[in-house]
């Protein structure tokens, strides 16, 4: 079965501007980037060419491409996460089972 996941990453929420980009601190103290750590996880349980992050903004996208995650970049008009994985999806033309 083929899955492939795509993480929603905005930067210009109302309620928390920037933040994917906010550095958290795990219980070692090593600090990584919220879209790193979501990153992470994912890859966690996908293999990892088959996951993205799905923004339409470029300081996530060159975070995302210096951690060496894969970017999909989105049209600001996306009203929300939702819309935005599945522009993601078409502009990708993924065709994975389940996402």
């Amino acid at each position: 079965m083929s899955v492939a996941v795509v993480i929603p990453a905005r930067y210009a929420s109302t309620r928390y501007p920037g933040k994917p980009l906010v550095m958290l601190r795990d219980g070692r103290g090593h600090s990584k980037p919220l879209v790193e750590r979501s990153w992470d996880a994912a890859c966690a349980a996908v293999d990892p060419q088959y996951v993205y992050v799905a923004t339409d903004d470029d300081r996530i996208a060159n975070c995302v491409r210096g951690f060496g995650g894969q970017v999909i970049m989105t049209d600001p008009a996306c009203m929300n996460g939702t819309e935005r994985c599945a522009q993601a999806v078409e502009i990708q033309n993924l065709d994975a089972e389940i996402i």
